[in-house]
């Protein structure tokens, strides 16, 4: 049996969901939509799937059963809340969206239609990925002591131009931090844990026309003691591939995209050296670096298995709506204390209920 899958949005990050669906066996795109109608005729040509010009006309079709956002970031409300109504499973690209009050309404849709909701972060389904996360699991670091993200991109003028939306707050919903960086703010609360106070700067040194930073600095203090750093930006030529760094007292890991660069403990397994080696040159791509088409779709892909898992299986997914939620809460805690010039704590102001269910809570 085939499941169908409905693109809703159909910009250039529509293409990456589009191959990410075509190497699952048992998956299928058979429609799309976007509120330019050339745009997704343009994308049902491409892909081999029915075009719609109305977006209740897909959630209509009984052959969609589960939909991916591709929409501006600030736009990924409407469309989740109606997917939800009509009883579709949801996949939404970064960042779930870009105010609380948003996230929190998609959230609560999914919840009361019982439908699956997930946030687009890849990066969790790395292989370098998987082994930190599981060396972490295990205790491998000691106490932890520091964890940072380093996000220096590159993004020239034309890329803002290129769409009305970019750079600007109400359908960006910020710069370097929460486009760019949103997949490593991610990580870091994945391997770190919850954030408990931030204090920040950002400034926009290197764009014209442009509402949002192209630069962000944050220092952060993790609730359980830790200390780090955030750093993001899309204005260092020539852009470098983002890198998070683990610190404990017994032991350090970096990630290099997906390379792991450091892998040291003071207590080494037999395993630790061949991963060393076979983990130190697994980027084939610029991880998005200077491009924002240099990305693969391979995270893309095992994400989606994941969501289609958790459907059969009636759970939830790696990365469900909480989960996407956390990143956008610290990001705009960044941006408050970069704004206000004093430290901000967490969490921030919301759903109590829904913050509950985030930290795996019984309602």
């Amino acid at each position: 049996m085939t499941v169908g899958f409905g693109i809703i949005g159909c910009g250039m990050i529509s293409r990456f969901h589009a191959k990410a669906v075509a190497d699952i066996r048992g998956a299928k795109v058979v429609a799309c939509y976007d509120a330019v109608p050339a745009a997704a005729d343009k994308l049902a040509e491409e892909v081999g799937c029915k075009a719609y010009h109305e977006l209740d006309a897909l959630l209509a079709d009984p052959a969609v059963e589960v939909v991916t956002i591709c929409t501006p970031s600030g736009a990924h409300m409407e469309p989740a809340v109606a997917a939800a109504k009509a009883g579709k499973h949801i996949i939404v690209e970064k960042p779930l969206d870009i105010t609380l009050k948003r996230c929190d309404a998609m959230i609560a849709a999914a919840e009361k239609a019982g439908v699956v909701l997930s946030t687009i972060f890849p990066s969790r389904f790395h292989q370098s990925s998987q082994l930190l996360k599981k060396a972490l699991e295990q205790g491998r670091f000691g106490r932890l002591t520091m964890g940072d993200a380093y996000v220096k991109w590159y993004r020239t003028q034309e890329y803002y131009d290129s769409g009305a939306w970019r750079g600007t707050w109400a359908l960006d919903g910020g710069g370097a931090l929460m486009n760019q960086a949103v997949h490593s703010v991610d990580l870091l609360l994945w391997f770190m844990g919850p954030a408990a106070e931030v204090c920040a700067y950002t400034a926009t040194l290197a764009h014209e026309r442009i509402e949002v930073e192209d630069v962000a600095v944050a220092a952060v203090k993790f609730a359980n003691g830790a200390l780090g750093v955030i750093e993001a930006s899309t204005a260092t030529w020539p852009g470098e591939l983002k890198r998070i760094e683990i610190h404990g007292d017994a032991g350090s890991a970096v990630l290099r995209e997906e390379d792991l660069a450091v892998w040291k403990f003071a207590k080494e397994t037999k395993a630790d050296e061949k991963i060393r080696q076979e983990m130190a040159s697994r980027t084939q791509t610029g991880g998005g670096a200077a491009d924002p088409k240099a990305i693969g779709h391979h995270g893309h892909m095992l994400q989606f298995r994941d969501v289609l898992n958790a459907i059969n299986k009636g759970t939830r997914p790696l990365i469900d709506g909480p989960e996407g939620r956390r990143a956008v809460e610290l990001i705009l805690a960044i941006y408050k204390s970069a704004e206000t010039g004093k430290p901000v704590k967490l969490p921030l102001p919301g759903d109590p209920a829904l913050k509950a269910r985030a930290k795996g809570k019984k309602l």
